[in-house]
């Protein structure tokens, strides 16, 4: 009965459709390779699903011409479907107003397969001292993203550990090593809390607020997983059919799958 039901709602929503978004060399892409469980790049379609070729979209990005619009999909997991932001701080106003008018259209769209479902938006800390930049900014503040979840992904959170070892490192010397972890850990929270982020997330004047966020962090290494993000995600979500429908989707979070189907 439940696999009817799932192919029943994949039938009547298609596919589940994120709008993943964050500056450039946030970590996008390895996220998207780790929900889908695979190492290849995309492919990649435009709105009347022609699949458009790798290089022309990489060219028409350097030229600053990125298009919302177009799918992203992976083979591994073709039930996915994502569109890319694409870094929109370095662009132009219209290519900022193209995104809220992306996201505008798409979270209020009649049919249901036509929505972005969630959107990701991933906020690197590899420079935690600018950790939210004016990109964000405007985002949070500007965008109407409707009931279209937001879960905020801070990514590369590994590269706050050596920063807080190395405002500790003296404090650190002839104890367990048990203990030296535990301090690292508090430090590492300290240094988070101090970039004031979660603040300004949260700020009741923005349009758009997360309703979740995650750590993700060692996404290069081939033993990390994304299954904090799909949960988090999963919870976020309002409509049962696409808290269902993403359940469904995913294939690498197995703890996931038996949580729903228990409830």
């Amino acid at each position: 009965m439940a696999t009817i039901e799932a192919q029943d709602l994949r039938e009547r929503i298609g596919r589940f459709r994120v709008l993943i978004m964050g500056r450039a060399n946030a970590g996008k892409t390895t996220i998207l390779q780790k929900v889908c469980n695979t190492t290849d790049q995309p492919d990649i379609y435009d709105t009347k699903g022609k699949k458009i070729d790798a290089a022309i979209v990489q060219s028409s990005i350097k030229r600053g011409n990125h298009d919302i619009t177009n799918e992203m999909v992976f083979t591994s997991n073709p039930t996915f479907v994502f569109h890319d932001s694409c870094g929109f701080e370095a662009g132009s106003e219209e290519e900022f107003e193209n995104m809220k008018k992306f996201i505008s259209d798409r979270a209020h769209a009649t049919k249901l397969e036509d929505r972005i479902h969630a959107i990701w938006y991933c906020i690197p800390m590899d420079d935690h001292w600018r950790t939210f930049q004016r990109s964000e900014e405007k985002f949070f503040q500007e965008c109407d993203t409707g009931h279209v979840p937001v879960v905020a992904v801070f990514t590369k959170f590994e590269a706050l550990r050596p920063v807080a070892y190395g405002d500790i490192k003296k404090q650190l010397l002839g104890i367990s090593g048990e203990e030296r972890s535990k301090r690292i850990a508090e430090r590492v929270e300290e240094l988070f809390s101090r970039t004031g982020v979660l603040d300004r997330l949260y700020n009741p004047e923005n349009r758009a607020r997360p309703k979740s966020y995650v750590r993700l962090q060692n996404m290069n290494k081939q033993n990390t997983n994304c299954d904090a993000l799909l949960e988090s995600t999963t919870l976020a979500l309002d409509n049962e059919e696409l808290r269902l429908c993403l359940v469904s989707t995913q294939k690498s979070n197995l703890e996931l799958c038996i949580k729903w189907a228990i409830a």
